[in-house]
């Protein structure tokens, strides 16, 4: 009777600042490749509005941060750099935001699909996610060739399908403007979580229907009643 009742039937969620505080990571990763190009390193707080769009993005931020100009080939070689790096050690400095394993074992055991939608690449992507979370996530990807990024709905769109859940039985779960994008170009009800890496303010801006400032507050919007 529950599941007839709710609202929604799966969540799918971003995964930088959503589910994983991966900020401290990967500023580390970016600083220890600016070091090795000679360039200053950057604060970690400012690395909160330098990802979310994907690692090329992300490079040419940094270098932009810098002050640095390159080649197109020079910049290759640095995402090439930072890549090595992080894959080497992918979950150095990452850890699940405060509550969050335990709102996902709740709403697995409630019948709910999960899944995780990224704009990370797709191999640290689903590495960190089954590392954190293991085989609670139904399905996950991140930035894939061929596939466009978020905010192009495509991607969760296919996800959705995957799952066997209507988009607008879907909760989009994330900490940016660009998930909030997401959600809504999907067809999707997006979800803004204020513990991320972006403001309430870009939130509300981008289309948040609902805002969570817990895990607990989470758990309890995927599982409200509605039709």
């Amino acid at each position: 009777m529950e599941q007839n009742l709710r609202r929604f039937d799966a969540c799918i969620f971003d995964l930088d600042g959503t589910l994983a505080n991966t900020l401290a990571s990967i500023a580390y990763f970016g600083n220890s490749t600016l070091r090795e190009y000679g360039l200053p390193e950057i604060p970690v707080e400012t690395y909160k509005s330098l990802v979310g769009n994907g690692a090329d993005v992300l490079m040419r931020r940094m270098l932009k941060t810098v002050g640095a100009q390159l080649s197109e080939e020079q910049v290759r070689d640095f995402r090439a750099a930072y890549d090595r790096r992080y894959e080497s050690e992918p979950m150095k400095l990452v850890e699940p935001y405060p509550g969050i394993p335990e709102a996902l074992r709740d709403l697995k055991a409630r019948g709910m699909k999960l899944g995780v939608l990224s704009n990370k690449p797709d191999n640290m992507a689903q590495y960190i996610t089954g590392a954190l979370f293991g085989e609670l996530v139904d399905q996950c990807h991140g930035q894939r060739n061929g596939v466009p990024k978020k905010p192009d709905p495509t991607a969760v769109l296919q996800m959705a399908s995957d799952l066997g859940v209507e988009p607008g039985r879907v909760l989009y779960v994330g900490d940016s403007g660009v998930d909030m994008q997401t959600g809504r170009n999907a067809g999707m009800v997006p979800c803004g979580v204020l513990w991320g890496f972006r403001d309430e303010a870009e939130l509300r801006e981008n289309g948040a229907a609902l805002l969570a400032s817990t895990a607990q507050e989470l758990r309890d919007a995927a599982l409200r009643e509605g039709c």
